[in-house]
């Protein structure tokens, strides 16, 4: 499983604009019906809401990369 940091400079960043972001998903989308089609972990739990804050401290899960936010 890969591990990265991402580090965001706001207060947050919506999870379907974070996958677009990192390249886990081609396009927003994409990003959308992956994340309603319940693919996504949010903090290891799943999530399917595509417009869920995600803060420093955050980790988000897709096809076997972890995004750790920073």
């Amino acid at each position: 499983m890969e591990q990265r940091q991402v580090k965001i400079t706001t207060e947050f960043i919506k999870l379907d604009a974070l996958l677009k972001f990192e390249g886990l998903t081609g396009t927003g989308g994409e990003a959308k019906e992956r994340i309603q089609d319940g693919e996504v972990l949010v903090n290891g739990e799943t999530c399917t809401m595509r417009g869920r804050k995600i803060r420093p401290g955050d980790t988000v899960s897709l096809d076997g990369v972890t995004l750790k936010v920073v």
